[in-house]
């Protein structure tokens, strides 16, 4: 996708329209975005929205400490990002160090005045793959949203989308409340493409057509292992920004995010519904191949048990010493064949008289 700096209008006022494919492929980024700068917008209270088409159109903006509040959307994968966000975006050194140390853990926590999230979110070219979950991290308070990501992620652009529509963003915590929301109802997506191909999967499964499906499952019982552990909130962060929050925000603000906490947790246990489903799924096809090779199993015994008069005869008859039976008699290689096959067919009798016993 790629962000047109050209005007247009939302709620009656200007901003950069965006197209409705995905975001501009960090390659892209770096020959058309302005020190890493996806995409801005200035939010006013009255509903409006104004695009903010560079960097320095930003440090413009958040230099006048207007109403309102910015969204900066910022793509870490440009080299200038980090150094512009230092130097003019007003950030702690805490959301820095998490840059750095690349954490991964879900959460919402207080940063001095400021709210603090880190959020797992799938790629935009999403496949089902467990190594496609990439984290964006969020910066929120009074007056801006900061959102960095190094690979191109659903959630965002869905939320930029809702901007494009006009969708009315009252306040920094209402717009962290949509981004919030757009992931869960990415999350459930995804959960009903998993399950629709669970279905087939089974189908196949009771069918006794198991034997391409055993790498497939385990790939989804990954993913759905790696999403539960990446996307769970920490309950203690957000609990701590629930019971003491930045003085900026409103009784509607800590609403919104308990909402928003409350539907992550529907959709985290719909997660490991599908988990153990694809659990006991494996544990099927497993038993089926388990079947399969007992019966393998015991065809190579039966053979096995079948040659074996043959083998040990032929390994008697087989010794260069004297005294060997029927060695001068013309009908003794007949003698013999009838009495292996006499051997053979005992044994053979007497294991399917088992057989049958033991099916009874």
């Amino acid at each position: 996708m790629q962000v047109n700096d050209k005007p247009g209008s939302i709620a009656g006022q200007p901003r950069c329209r965006l197209m409705t494919s995905p975001e501009p492929a960090p390659s892209a980024l770096t020959h058309h975005a302005d020190d890493g700068l996806i995409c801005g917008y200035r939010f006013e209270p009255d509903g409006g929205v104004h695009s903010v088409a560079s960097t320095t159109e930003a440090h413009s903006l958040l230099s006048q400490q207007g109403p309102g509040f910015v969204w900066l959307h910022m793509n870490l994968s440009h080299t200038a990002s980090l150094r512009w966000l230092r130097a003019h975006a007003g950030l702690s050194e805490n959301f820095f160090e998490a840059l750095v140390e690349g954490s991964r853990s879900s959460r919402i926590e207080r940063d001095e005045d400021a709210l603090f999230a880190v959020l797992n979110d799938v790629t935009f070219d999403f496949s089902f793959d467990a190594k496609e979950v990439e984290t964006l991290w969020a910066s929120v308070t009074r007056g801006l949203v900061v959102t960095a990501r190094r690979r191109p992620l659903r959630s965002v652009d869905r939320l930029r989308t809702a901007v494009r529509r006009g969708a009315a963003m009252t306040s920094s915590v209402d717009l962290l409340d949509h981004l919030l929301r757009d992931q869960a109802d990415e999350l459930q997506r995804i959960l009903r493409r998993a399950s629709e191909r669970l279905d087939e999967v089974e189908d196949e499964l009771l069918a006794g057509r198991h034997e391409r499906h055993g790498a497939e499952l385990a790939g989804l019982r990954r993913l759905m292992v790696r999403l539960q552990r990446l996307l769970t909130p920490e309950p203690s962060a957000l609990t701590r920004v629930l019971g003491r929050p930045p003085g900026w925000m409103s009784a509607d603000d800590l609403q919104q995010l308990a909402q928003a906490n409350e539907e992550f947790s529907l959709v985290l246990r719909d997660i490991a519904a599908l988990q153990d489903r694809v659990k006991l799924m494996q544990e099927e096809s497993a038993t089926k191949v388990a079947e399969e090779n007992n019966r393998s199993l015991f065809m190579l015994t039966m053979v096995t048990v079948l040659a074996l008069p043959i083998n040990l005869t032929s390994g008697l008859f087989g010794m260069n010493v004297g005294g060997i039976p029927f060695a001068q008699t013309p009908a003794g290689f007949w003698w013999m064949v009838g009495l292996i096959t006499a051997f053979t067919g005992l044994i053979a009798w007497r294991v399917m008289h088992r057989l049958r016993d033991r099916g009874r």
